[in-house]
C-alpha cells in the first residue's frame, strides 16, 4: 500500500505517474485540468485537481474499498499523467493541448478519468472521446444542464449546446441528471431527470431510465459536482440548494457496472469554498468509485453482484 505521505500527495490514490501512454501497461489515467477562464460565478476551481489528489489520502487506506470485494490494483491499472500544461489565460491553448493530450491516450487504448476545472473542459474532452469513439450517449450529473445558447465562446454553460451541434453526442441516448435550474422544456434535445425527481424515485429507478436510455451506446460521464447539494458539496462556483446527496450519487454510479462506458470528466470543485475538504473528499470519492466500475465491468460475475447489491432500495 503506496504511503500516505508520500506518492499520493501528487498522484490520485498514489498510483505511478506516467506521461507517456505508450510507454505505460495502465488501462486507465486520470489527468488534472487546472482551468477556470470559462465560469460564470466563483473562480478558483483551477486549483481543483490536486485538491482532489490530496482528498485521496482519506480513501488510500482501505485497500479493499466497501462494498467491494477486491482492492482496485488487483483488477485495473491506473496511472497519473499530472495536470495538463497549456499557456494560463489563452483558452484556445487550452482547447488545443487538451484534445492533442486527450487523444494521445485514447489512441493508446487507455480510458480516462479528467479532474476540473470548470466545465467547460468537458467540450474539447468530448470531442477527443468522439473521434476515438463515435458520437457518444451523455449522462450528465449537474445542477444545470449546460445547453444555453447565449454565452460566448468560452463557456462552461455552453458546453452541451455545442456539442449536440458538433455532432459528439446522441441525445436520443443521453440523459442530464439532478438538474435544478431553468432550461426551455418544451425544446430541449436531452431526457432530463430532475433533481425532485431523482430524489423522490431513489437510485433504482434512476439507473432503470439510464439503462433504458443508454443502452448499450458507448458512454461519456460528466459530473459537475454542484450536482450535489450544497450541503455535501459547498466547494464549488455556482451552488444550487436541493441536489442530491453523496451517498444517492455513490450508489448509481456504482449502478453503472457493466455498461459500456469510455470516460469520466469530473469538474467544478472549488477548494477555497469548502470547509474540512468536503467536496474535494467527495469527488474522489465519485472518481475512484468510477475507477472501480470500470474494474467490476471486467468480470460477468461481479456485475451481477454490484447491481443487485446497489439496486435495492
Amino acid at each position: 500500500m503506496p504511503s500516505l505521505f508520500g506518492d499520493v500527495i501528487s498522484t490520485f490514490m498514489g498510483v505511478p505517474k506516467a506521461t507517456d501512454p505508450n510507454a505505460t501497461d495502465a488501462e486507465a489515467v486520470v489527468s488534472g485540468v487546472p482551468f477556470d477562464l470559462a465560469c460564470s460565478g466563483r473562480s478558483g476551481t483551477r486549483m481543483g485537481p490536486n485538491a482532489i489528489r490530496q482528498s485521496t489520502a482519506n480513501l488510500i487506506w482501505e485497500g479493499r474499498r466497501w462494498p467491494w470485494d477486491f482492492a482496485l490494483e488487483e483488477r485495473l491499472r491506473v496511472c497519473d499523467a499530472g495536470n495538463l500544461d497549456y499557456a494560463y489565460g489563452e483558452p484556445e491553448s487550452l482547447v488545443d493541448n487538451l484534445e492533442t493530450h486527450a487523444m494521445r491516450w485514447l489512441n493508446a487504448g487507455k480510458k480516462m478519468l479528467t479532474l476540473g476545472g470548470d466545465h467547460y473542459i468537458s467540450l474539447p474532452l468530448l470531442r477527443a472521446h468522439a473521434r476515438e469513439h463515435g458520437p457518444l450517449a451523455l449522462i450528465h450529473f449537474d445542477a444545470h444542464t449546460d445547453t444555453y445558447e447565449q454565452g460566448t465562446r468560452f463557456d462552461h454553460g455552453t458546453i452541451f449546446h455545442h456539442a449536440l451541434q458538433e455532432g459528439l453526442v446522441v441525445p436520443e441516448h443521453s440523459l442530464q441528471i439532478g438538474i435544478r435550474t431553468s432550461y426551455d422544456r418544451n425544446n430541449h434535445p436531452y431526457e432530463v431527470l430532475d433533481a425532485d425527481w431523482v430524489n423522490g424515485h431513489g437510485p433504482t429507478a434512476v439507473l432503470e431510465r439510464i439503462r433504458a436510455r443508454v443502452g448499450h451506446h458507448p458512454a461519456y460521464v460528466t459530473l459537475d459536482i454542484d450536482g450535489l447539494d450544497p450541503a455535501f458539496a459547498p466547494g464549488t462556483g455556482t451552488p444550487v440548494c436541493g441536489g442530491m446527496s453523496t451517498d444517492l450519487m455513490l450508489k448509481v454510479m456504482r449502478g453503472m457496472v457493466g455498461m459500456e462506458l469510455v470516460g469520466m470528466d469530473l469538474v467544478e470543485v472549488n477548494p477555497a469554498y469548502d470547509h474540512g475538504d468536503i467536496t474535494s473528499l467527495a469527488a474522489a470519492t465519485l472518481g475512484l468509485e468510477f475507477l472501480y466500475v470500470l474494474a467490476a465491468s471486467k468480470s460477468p460475475f461481479k456485475i451481477n453482484r454490484v447491481i443487485s447489491s446497489v439496486t435495492t432500495e
